[in-house]
């Protein structure tokens, strides 16, 4: 079923990436499972590609309190689906992703078509078709995974498709923007033993050397896992490799290549 949608999925991508790269927001929207699901994604994006927490956000309907409680009522109201998107001062610049198993919740309908009369790009995330949240949203993932084996609980096939679709748009904007290499997680932060043997791994597999090699290469670069590849491949001092980082926005490959241009001039 998300198989079907991969051309959705990469419409949305392409937006959300383009949002991000002028300072927009991707901001989730949901109620229940679903909002759960966005809040996860959205929470895991800081740790795996070292973002701030205010470029990938998400609001569920009864706040934080319904990470842990079921808090059902708030769903159905669609003043506080606007009300949050006002707090959010959604604009122009911002992605907005509705998530609704039915496509039915008003909260998250309201949320969506408030966001779209704010000139935000809208996309919904749903397993039904011809839902008013399909209809609300300027793009519509529509991931038809049928009749759920315990009827009615839409935690099962359809929560799971949501979060792979999830899992798929974040990850695909975060690999269009430069956040990592290759298929290596290089803007890690080294927050936890776990974490700093990982970095020692991808620094290995990034340039292909012994882990002693890596150890000192990280060292050069003060345990910076972008820098100690971009200095390493381009041959520059930890300040021009940390420079092109930031002209280049944290896109690793482009860094390399304006490192490079840097140390010639």
């Amino acid at each position: 079923a998300v198989q079907k949608v991969i051309p959705q999925i990469a419409t949305a991508i392409d937006w959300v990436a383009q949002s991000l790269r002028n300072r927009g927001r991707l901001i989730y929207v949901g109620a229940g499972t679903s909002g759960r699901i966005a809040a996860l994604d959205a929470a895991e994006c800081p740790p795996t590609f070292n973002t701030n927490p205010n470029m990938v956000q998400f609001v569920i309907a009864g706040g934080k309190r319904a990470l842990a409680g079921a808090t059902e009522a708030d769903e159905d109201s669609r003043a506080l689906g606007i009300r949050e998107m006002r707090r959010k001062r959604v604009g122009q610049y911002d992605v907005v992703v509705g998530l609704a198993a039915s496509g039915r919740t008003p909260f998250t309908v309201a949320a969506v078509e408030h966001a779209r009369r704010s000139r935000a790009k809208t996309v919904a995330i749903t397993c039904n078709r011809g839902t008013p949240l399909a209809k609300a949203a300027e793009l519509a993932i529509v991931v038809d995974t049928g009749p759920e084996v315990l009827a009615g609980s839409t935690r099962m096939k359809a929560g799971t498709a949501e979060k792979m679709v999830l899992n798929i748009l974040s990850t695909g904007a975060m690999v269009r923007l430069g956040y990592v290499y290759g298929n290596l997680m290089v803007n890690l932060h080294r927050k936890n033993s776990k974490l700093a043997e990982r970095s020692v791994s991808i620094v290995q597999q990034a340039l292909g050397v012994r882990q002693r090699e890596a150890l000192d290469i990280l060292s050069n670069a003060r345990n910076n896992v972008p820098v100690a590849i971009v200095m390493s491949k381009a041959g520059v001092s930890r300040g021009v490799a940390a420079e092109s980082l930031v002209r280049a926005k944290g896109h690793v490959r482009n860094a390399i290549a304006l490192a490079k241009k840097m140390q010639e001039n």
